[in-house]
């Protein structure tokens, strides 16, 4: 990491966004970090505009692609790719590589890590995920637990083949116990599910978040609004969902009325959770078979889904950093912002055409 001494003064001024009920009319990037106090040398650059804290992009894979792991120049584009859009915070939701040199670039985004998925044999995405059976659950989520940077992912259900259809992975007492394991060291968990008949066994053993979470029902919602589980639907990846279904019929048509089912009613499933009070979280799912840089169309999902402008940018923006532990635009952090032309509040379009993206203090885009 560098020392900050080659940074830029820079002037941000219009409209800063610091959070949902919070507006300042200027913000100064001193050393690489945010200040509210004028400093006494003049600014280098003026920037002029409406400014959020860097986007959020809370699934997302770098270092993965369809096929599995990618070299450390293919995981590089996909996080320049993610940088240009403004997604300057990441939650890698499981991957097979080794991307612990983004970390010492200044110049692309901030990763937290969910270490390697986690799935049963032969019931995941081939060279994904370290596939086991239920009883070295355990020893897994501690070691994932101890890779990642706080969090460890399961795949809680995929498709079964002699059923025909999407059926949960692990027994109760194993996920508990794995969940109970991962809290003890000091790690969440989030699970990866498309069908209904996982959650009630993962909320009720303590899961943290869950990804997609498409099958979620009248029965669940309370569930989760109850015990504040998190989820991120992903709903660009969920769009894909009728190609597989047709991809998938004449093999799994119980499997494929399922997917379609699951797709058709995406738009309430998330809205009826955000109605009951569970807290949702911007995420793309890119890097599997999803192009990266898509942070700015999920939150215009979220819209589509029914949630207000404000709550669907906090879903990508202070709510998310919030949420990860991670700051916004407060004295002293790191400055990671964007800057758009227009207001993001009312209109969350203008989140895909930023004005200009700073990552640790220097202009990137």
């Amino acid at each position: 990491m560098s020392d900050h001494s080659d940074h830029a003064v820079l002037h941000v001024k219009g409209r800063v966004l610091v959070g949902p009920d919070e507006v300042r009319d200027e913000l100064w990037v001193v050393g690489g970090r945010v200040t509210y106090d004028r400093p006494a040398a003049a600014p280098d650059v003026t920037i002029d505009g409406w400014t959020l804290p860097g986007l959020v992009d809370a699934h997302c894979h770098v270092g993965l692609d369809g096929h599995g792991p990618v070299d450390a120049a293919t995981a590089e584009k996909q996080a320049l790719t993610d940088r240009e859009i403004g997604a300057l915070l990441i939650r890698d939701a499981g991957s097979p590589s080794d991307t612990r040199w983004i970390d010492d670039r200044e110049d692309l985004p901030k990763i937290i890590r969910a270490g390697r998925h986690i799935a049963r044999t032969r019931r995941y995405i081939r060279n994904y995920a370290h596939e086991i059976e239920p009883s070295d659950l355990v020893a897994y989520v501690a070691q994932e637990a101890r890779r990642g940077d706080g969090w460890v992912k399961l795949v809680g259900d995929w498709i079964d083949r002699d059923a025909g259809d999407l059926t949960a992975c692990w027994p109760r007492a194993e996920v508990e116990a794995a969940i109970a394991e991962a809290h003890r060291l000091g790690a969440r968990v989030t699970a990866h599910c498309f069908a209904e008949d996982s959650l009630r066994d993962l909320v009720e053993a303590g899961i943290d978040c869950v990804e997609h979470a498409t099958g979620l029902t009248e029965d669940t919602i309370p569930l989760f609004a109850e015990r504040g589980v998190a989820i991120v639907p992903t709903l660009v990846n969920i769009a894909t969902f009728p190609q597989l279904a047709d991809g998938g019929e004449s093999k799994f048509p119980k499997w494929s009325r399922h997917m379609r089912r699951l797709h058709e009613r995406r738009y309430d499933t998330v809205r009826a959770a955000y109605d009951a009070g569970v807290p949702v979280y911007a995420g793309t799912d890119a890097g599997g078979s999803l192009a990266h840089g898509l942070v700015a169309a999920e939150v215009a999902e979220l819209r589509l889904a029914g949630i207000p402008a404000l709550d669907a940018l906090a879903a990508t923006t202070w709510g998310a950093r919030a949420w990860l532990g991670r700051p916004g635009l407060v004295e002293g952090a790191p400055a990671d912002l964007v800057v758009y032309g227009a207001d993001p509040r009312e209109d969350v379009g203008v989140l895909g055409n930023p004005r200009r993206v700073v990552l640790n203090g220097r202009v990137v885009g």
